[in-house]
């Protein structure tokens, strides 16, 4: 049945759109009290909390799938829980929902959720719903670890290899065509859109926890999110040919577009790992990541002189670290 505009309530959603999620867990109260409570999962792990929002016209547009809205909720708040080397457990939600927002609308958010929460092992412990003049989703994800590892953003030493994980830039291209300010072929426009619509965590994280010395996703942009580990104590030096970039990347940079590889160094949302190791597992590393599969690129190093450097001349001149307020 097609929703009106007005004939959707907090115990309809509730109901038909957010149980299912709860995958019958018993500290959800099936949604029936105001609270939950969490299972201390056992006396060797701890759990970890990371809290993200997405907001429209912001982090995406009125008109977008909600599919992929219920693909960025998530995936910004996985990339952060994998990150600190933790598998994700449950997680809360909040929705703030504007009046166009019906029940097709919902069906489509909520059996997105629980196709990725049943492939990534997490059910929904709770949240709240309000009404609001633009659609804002905000989420608090709750991550499990084991109670002896822990995983800092700046914790490394000098000369460690500092890895990367995935592509950079992809989401960013797909932004820029969905706005008209690249043009290409149907085949890769539809590549770059689905990346930006559609972005997936990187799992790599856990795997490897206890084998690196830091963690971040690139949710900020490689030079913005390196800075910030670098936390000015440290300088990086970066190979640019070794910058991984996909064969279609490369098209684009190619072609004519005033399209420059500085315009993807700070481009947020890749949710790709920037990863701090010691060179010394830098073959464990690569193994681990070539088993699960995630395309994984040693491109720099630590180094004494405080700064983010190229071997090669790149024009940072008008570059500034991606900011949610800018």
């Amino acid at each position: 049945m097609k929703s009106t505009k007005n004939s959707l309530s907090e115990k309809l959603i509730i109901n038909r759109y957010l149980k299912k999620l709860n995958f019958k867990n018993k500290g959800t109260f099936n949604f029936e009290n105001d609270g939950a409570y969490l299972d201390l999962i056992s006396k060797n792990y701890k759990l970890t909390v990371t809290t993200d929002h997405i907001s429209e016209d912001i982090d995406f547009f009125s008109n977008d799938d909600p599919k992929s809205i219920a693909q960025k909720i998530t995936t910004v708040n996985l990339s952060d829980i994998f990150a600190m080397g933790a598998v994700p457990h449950s997680y809360l939600l909040n929705l703030h929902l504007p009046n166009y927002i019906n029940e097709n609308w919902l069906n489509s958010f909520s059996n997105q959720l629980k196709k990725i929460q049943n492939k990534y092992g997490f059910y929904l412990l709770g949240g709240d719903l309000s009404k609001s003049n633009k659609l804002i989703v905000s989420s608090t994800f709750f991550g499990s670890i084991k109670k002896k590892l822990e995983i800092f953003q700046n914790k490394f030493n000098l000369y460690d290899d500092i890895l990367i994980t995935g592509n950079i830039g992809e989401s960013k291209i797909g932004l820029e065509i969905l706005k008209k300010k690249i043009s290409s072929n149907i085949n890769l426009n539809q590549y770059f859109i689905k990346k930006y619509l559609y972005p997936i965590p990187c799992k790599l994280g856990p795997l490897i926890a206890n084998h690196v010395n830091s963690m971040k996703d690139i949710s900020d942009g490689l030079i913005g999110d390196l800075t910030d580990m670098l936390n000015d104590k440290y300088g990086a030096l970066i190979n640019v040919n070794t910058i991984p970039l996909s064969v279609k990347t490369k098209i684009i940079l190619n072609n004519k577009n005033n399209f420059r590889l500085e315009d993807l160094l700070n481009a947020g949302d890749d949710y790709g790992l920037i990863i701090i190791s010691s060179q010394k597992n830098r073959n464990k590393i690569f193994n681990i990541a070539n088993k699960n599969n995630v395309k994984i690129s040693c491109v720099g190093k630590i180094i004494n002189e405080k700064g983010i450097y190229f071997d090669s001349h790149l024009d940072m001149k008008n570059m500034k670290k991606f900011d949610h307020f800018s």
